[in-house]
């Protein structure tokens, strides 16, 4: 993937194993943070239009607060029914406690 990296967050705004949106180029991505390592995806659900965000994080899925379809919030895998579409993932990097996510 090619694209800006943009910076987002401070590492520090992201709790341990929660997720939080944010705004990335024109659109809106979550982060991930899971055991020390942050992921983005879309914040929008491919099923239906729910704010990923706002649904529960287990370990690495993340549960929709719609119809709770789970996807892997490392790859962005649809793991189960009612989702058929996978989610898009970001590139992310750490650098002086900031976030910085690459959108093409």
């Amino acid at each position: 993937m090619s694209g800006d990296w943009i910076d987002v967050a401070a590492q520090t705004d992201l709790p341990d194993n929660d997720v939080v949106a944010v705004r990335a180029g024109n659109g809106e991505i979550a982060l991930y943070a899971v055991d020390g390592t942050v992921y983005a995806t879309d914040n929008v659900c491919t099923h239906g239009n729910a704010r990923l965000c706002d649904g529960f994080l287990e370990g690495a899925e993340i549960e929709c607060p719609l119809h709770q379809g789970r996807f892997d919030v490392r790859t962005g895998q649809a793991l189960c029914a009612p989702l058929t579409d996978d989610l898009r993932t970001y590139p992310v990097k750490i650098a002086d406690g900031r976030v910085f996510v690459q959108v093409g």
